[in-house]
Parts: C-alpha cells; sequence; structure tokens
C-alpha cells in the first residue's frame, strides 16, 4: 500500500470519528427530540460512511471490501429511513417541536 493511501485512509478514519464524537456531543446539547434526533442522524451517516471508506481504503480489493460495501449500502439506506419513522412517529403522537420564543406552531 502506497504511502498517500494510507495517509489517506487515516484522514478518513479521523474524520469519522471525529464525526461521531461531534454528534454525540450534539446528542447532549441540543434542546429537544427533533434536532437531537436530527444531530444523531447527520453524524451518523457521515461519520460511519467516512469510517468505512478508510476502512476499505485499508483493505483494498479483497472480499472485505465488498462487505465494507455492503455495510456501507445497508446504513446509507437504513439510518435515514430509520430516522424519518422516528419523526414521523413522534409527530403522531403530538410531540410538538420546540419553537423560538414568539412563533406560532399553527403559521406551520
Amino acid at each position: 500500500m502506497s504511502v498517500a493511501l494510507e495517509i489517506l485512509s487515516w484522514i478518513c478514519i479521523a474524520a469519522g470519528g471525529a464525526f461521531c464524537v461531534i454528534g454525540a456531543f450534539g446528542l447532549i446539547r441540543m434542546p429537544d427530540f427533533y434536532t437531537r434526533v436530527h444531530a444523531a442522524s447527520i453524524t451518523d451517516t457521515v461519520g460511519v460512511g467516512l469510517l468505512l471508506l478508510g476502512m476499505l481504503l485499508q483493505a483494498g480489493l479483497s472480499l472485505i471490501a465488498v462487505k465494507l460495501v455492503m455495510i456501507g449500502l445497508l446504513f446509507l439506506f437504513a439510518n435515514p429511513t430509520a430516522t424519518h419513522a422516528l419523526v414521523k412517529a413522534a409527530l403522531s403522537r403530538g410531540l410538538a417541536p420546540l419553537l423560538a420564543p414568539g412563533e406560532d406552531s399553527s403559521k406551520r
């Protein structure tokens, strides 16, 4: 493996880990359910994607690379779908989003 490919893979792995850590802080710091779900879904999709890309670069052309691509496709489709279903269920149960002061929910 070339040095440039090695460096690129570790940059992707470090960036993916950073996205996941930032997403964890977002889950703690965000004020309501909907913003927390948004922070979790975005950082999970991007963080896992970058981690898988880094591992894919490390694996090279092999059966492991095919498995990593399949895992990536699973995350790419399952994570946004699960997030949408979770938010839709919360809305149908009557959980109102946190609005800015003076903003009326009937105008939305």
